[in-house]
């Protein structure tokens, strides 16, 4: 059992009030009321066949954070967070900081209910903004205002939560770079500690997909990235991953583990897991459908390829600034530091990497074009 590197614990809720245009996670629009006890109830049972399937000593590892992500956790009440969070805490080994984020989208909580999030042990909110513009929220399908994004927000403030991230895009249909920058100055204003800005991608099985919709033009796209990056700097965000931008000692716990190639138990309909065991590394996946989740909690697990370990790990640590050490690349992929003597040769001509010493880190190109500097590691 890999004792030393870090575990997290991802929970997945896959539903939603209406599934937004862009949106490829699994989620679903809520019909009806949702089966919360019998989900919460669900969610217990697949975490006990994964720590029994995982082997012994799992459960006595320290869990360093919990995200729960979806969908839409703010649709469930505090009472079945609290019954969730209650269980967790006798059945797992917290961490005493253990970081514990709960995604909450405007129009779904309120004061009481950001009190009752608080009160059952959450500590860190990530809210679903998107953007500040009406025409913009109703074109990406989301159902609230911009003034209710300010009100839950302060909601929360007033709730006591003191480490509050906020997701919002660029690059929206027929954005431009002003309004963008509005967007972004409209979020720093709000004072979070934690702004994800990433550009809005047309992905596969979406309706955006299939309509694709009027995006800005690459020389576009290059001014709303620059422009972005000076404001967020100004405002004292500093940037230590691709989309992700945090005031001092506030990066996120949770996505750091991934980027770094920790491991997480990752438990709820579709989620996804990694576990290190001592003569592999283990991706587990769950069945997707909640209608068929609430029935069996069906898992794959399944060691994941040498052949793919390389570009597993590239596609998560050179995200960061900071990249990674070889010595932690050996010891997270269980390869030789050899394996990555031809894609840092590469990578390095091509001026996407710098290696100092045991770290390689990528370039401000590199970080620009990573679906380019990952093609790299491809065979």
């Amino acid at each position: 059992m890999a004792t030393n590197i870090p575990l997290s614990l991802y929970i997945h809720f896959p539903w939603c009030v209406r599934k937004c245009p862009y949106c490829d996670f699994n989620s679903h629009e809520a019909k009806g009321d949702l089966p919360e006890r019998l989900y919460i109830e669900s969610l217990l049972q697949d975490l006990e066949k994964d720590l029994g399937a995982h082997g012994a000593g799992i459960d006595r590892r320290s869990i360093e954070s919990v995200f729960m992500g979806g969908g839409t956790p703010s649709l469930f009440s505090p009472e079945s967070i609290a019954s969730l969070m209650d269980t967790l805490r006798v059945r797992l080994n917290l961490a005493a900081d253990c970081e514990v984020t709960l995604e909450a989208n405007p129009g779904t909580t309120d004061y009481e209910k950001f009190t009752g999030y608080r009160a059952a042990g959450i500590n860190r909110l990530s809210i679903g903004v998107q953007s500040f513009s009406s025409q913009h929220l109703s074109i990406l399908g989301r159902i609230h205002t911009a003034n209710e994004v300010t009100e839950a927000f302060y909601a929360a403030r007033d709730a006591g939560f003191t480490n509050i991230n906020l997701d919002l895009m660029h690059g929206l249909p027929d954005q431009n770079p002003e309004g963008a920058l509005e967007d972004l100055e409209s979020a720093i204003q709000l004072g979070p500690e934690h702004i994800s800005w990433y550009q809005l991608t047309v992905e596969p099985n979406t309706v955006f997909y299939k309509r694709p919709p009027a995006l800005p033009d690459d020389d576009t796209l290059w001014e709303i990235y620059q422009r972005g990056l000076e404001c967020l700097n100004a405002a004292g965000y500093e940037r230590y991953e691709v989309s992700a931008f945090a005031k001092l000692d506030r990066q996120a716990k949770h996505n750091l583990n991934y980027w770094q190639f920790g491991d997480y138990l990752g438990i709820g309909a579709g989620a996804h897991g990694k576990i290190t065991l001592p003569d592999a590394i283990i991706r587990t996946t769950k069945t997707r459908l909640p209608a068929d989740y609430l029935a069996s909690q069906k898992s794959n697990h399944q060691a994941i390829d040498p052949k793919d370990m390389l570009l597993e790990y590239l596609m998560n640590t050179l995200r960061m600034n900071e990249g990674f050490s070889r010595s932690a690349f050996s010891t997270r992929t269980k390869l030789p530091e050899s394996a990555l003597d031809d894609f840092l040769k590469a990578a390095v001509v091509r001026q996407m990497v710098t290696v100092l010493n045991d770290r390689i880190r990528p370039t401000n190109r590199g970080l620009q074009f990573l679906n380019e500097l990952l093609m790299l590691a491809t065979p």
